[in-house]
């Protein structure tokens, strides 16, 4: 990473890519507040999110829902965790004037930034996509899924998932290719800029590909996740159980499927393309304008589960039922939806029978329990 000429002066991997840092005092105080800020808002929206989905998961019964809960807790773990370390590691940075040769002169910390930012960066893409492919599985397959999915096969695809980012996220550094200090000297990441070899392209170009290919497929599962449950509402042969939770869910889905691809896709698509430029031209704004908007979706993704909950879509249903007035039926089928859901889940000794007959209650006996 460093080697030590004889007159005691070191040649690091941070001089040769760019000059010193000349930033003022107020430019260094407005960046450590607005880190602390990011970080403060990303670690109580995530703390409030995890805290929802704990509460759910520990009161729910239905095998489907839980493991879907498991993933999304933890997502939000992960966004956590990425907000605490990777916005510790940016105020340091900031804190120290963003003079890297000062306070790591060996690279070290360089090195466990930029695999931060991949780590944090791959973890939520993948998730993300395991919890489509799980949940076209449970609507489109159910019986499959209850008989072969149990859940500690739930818990060794959720362990590959994080395996496989912390391989991507360590392979740099396993190959000798260490992460590089940017030229905005606030982060590290891979080599983008200057003179590189064929692995110096391949490292990012992994990066990218395994993130668009995730994000397509939690879009290929969400899209025949919805038409199947789309389907079974139009010709009437869906069951009673589960019919609530599944809307929750696939609402969920597609929300954090939005955000990642608004915040995700640029950066994505970006490091692509200066990955096989013809030309060297420099990287540093657009590269950083684009990270921070990746930053974004570890901010916005609990915020999913805060207001896509089942309580807030009855509400939203409610509020549309009134605008459109008393023709519209949809607000009415999720209320007897909910109902249905909860007294199969509940004590009651319902049947499948029973669940029918809860079609033919009116609207008014409907309303009164939900």
């Amino acid at each position: 990473m460093s080697t030590m000429s004889a007159n005691g002066s070191s040649e690091t991997a941070y001089g040769s890519e760019f000059g010193p840092s000349n930033n003022t005092g107020s430019r260094k105080e407005m960046s450590i507040v607005a880190s602390g800020v990011s970080m403060t808002v990303g670690i109580f929206s995530n703390g409030l999110a995890l805290f929802i989905l704990l509460k759910s998961y520990n009161r729910i019964q239905i095998k489907s829902k839980a493991s879907f809960l498991l993933f999304a807790s933890s997502l939000v773990v992960t966004d956590l965790l990425g907000h605490l370390i990777n916005g510790s590691l940016v105020i340091l940075v900031y804190g120290f004037h963003k003079e890297w040769e000062t306070f790591d002169p060996h690279g070290i910390t360089c090195s466990a930034f930029g695999a931060c930012m991949v780590f944090f960066g791959l973890s939520p893409l993948f998730l993300g996509s395991a919890m489509a492919v799980e949940r076209c599985i449970g609507v489109t397959r159910p019986i499959f899924h209850s008989t072969a999915l149990a859940s500690y096969h739930m818990k060794r695809l959720l362990a590959l998932t994080w395996l496989l980012a912390a391989l991507v996220a360590v392979l740099p550094v396993l190959l000798w290719r260490p992460y590089k200090v940017q030229s905005s000297r606030s982060w590290c990441f891979f080599h983008m800029e200057g003179p590189k070899d064929w692995l110096d392209v391949l490292l990012p170009l992994v990066f990218s590909v395994l993130g668009l290919m995730a994000l397509m497929l939690s879009i290929v599962c969400n899209a025949m996740t919805s038409c199947a449950l789309l389907r079974a509402r139009l010709r009437r042969k869906h069951h009673c159980r589960g019919t609530s939770y599944h809307i929750e869910m696939i609402c969920q889905l597609l929300g954090i499927m939005l955000v990642s691809c608004v915040c995700w896709g640029p950066l994505l698509i970006r490091v692509i393309m200066l990955s096989t430029r013809a030309k060297d031209e420099p990287a540093s704004f657009s590269l950083l304008m684009v990270v921070r908007m990746a930053t974004w979706n570890q901010i916005l993704d609990p915020w999913v589960y805060i207001l896509l909950r089942k309580a807030i879509l009855r509400k939203m249903f409610t509020l549309l039922h009134d605008c459109c007035g008393p023709k519209s039926r949809f607000a009415q089928r999720w209320q007897r939806s909910v109902l249905r859901s909860s007294l199969e889940t509940s004590n009651s000794g319902f049947g499948p029978t029973d669940c029918r007959l809860l079609g033919r209650l009116p609207e008014t006996a409907i309303k009164s329990v939900a």
